[in-house]
């Protein structure tokens, strides 16, 4: 049974998590990724999302503050064998729930083209395309989303 947990980045099973994500991204993004690398520090990020299948940690995501009424979501992660079974989709809803119950009402994130999943996850999550923000404003390899909640 797949369960979220709120936690923050000190948590071991996220750390794990994370160096399987940098190594996928190190392979997707090539000379690129050095670039990338300097905006996906871990290190006192406080709202992380791991999600377990019984003990097993099997992805993981974060938010963090862009502005006082915006949540940047980072660090979104699924190992390959464990991909097709809804867990990113679950690990992005609790962190939407978080953000919103936190009063930040947009989150907004930036991914890469080669990562063709995640594009399609974010599309039918209902976050529309938006221009490029902050340092992902002149890489023509990011693509950049928005969604907005409204109160429940």
């Amino acid at each position: 049974m797949l369960r979220c947990v709120r936690t923050n980045s000190d948590d071991v099973s996220f750390q794990k998590l994370v160096i399987a994500l940098d190594v996928e991204l190190q392979i997707n993004n090539g000379d690129a990724d050095a670039f990338y690398a300097l905006f996906n520090k871990t290190d006192k990020i406080k709202f992380v999302v791991v999600a377990f299948d019984d003990e097993i940690a099997v992805g993981c995501g974060a938010i963090k503050e862009y502005s006082n009424s915006i949540m940047e979501i980072k660090r979104m992660f699924v190992p390959v064998n464990h991909r097709g079974k809804g867990i990113a989709s679950a690990v992005l809803k609790e962190l939407e729930q978080w953000a919103l119950s936190l009063n930040y009402p947009t989150c907004i994130l930036e991914t890469g083209k080669k990562q063709i999943e995640a594009i399609g996850l974010y599309k039918k999550s209902g976050y529309a395309m938006i221009s490029n923000y902050g340092q992902y404003e002149n890489v023509e390899n990011s693509i950049c989303f928005e969604k907005h909640f409204s109160a429940r």
